[in-house]
């Protein structure tokens, strides 16, 4: 797992996030990319990792998911 960091202001205010080479690297490939190659990027890992995470979920069965939704 690669773990993101937080800068943050003696108050605790977020100013800065610092990420691993390795995972910059997967979301930015070349030196070269633009801005919307990032944006990209970072979409396209964030919905991998949701999937991956959504197949370690188990199912519901119908009648437990529609009890969540009534909740």
């Amino acid at each position: 797992m690669l773990d993101i960091e937080y800068l943050t202001t003696k108050d605790g205010e977020a100013i800065a996030v610092v990420i691993p080479i390795e995972l910059w690297r997967q979301l930015l490939p070349t030196e070269e990319a633009s801005f919307e190659e990032l944006a990209e990027g970072i979409e396209d890992y964030c919905m991998n990792k949701a999937m991956n995470e959504a197949a370690n979920t188990p199912l519901l069965t119908r009648s437990e998911a529609l009890a969540y939704l009534e909740e």
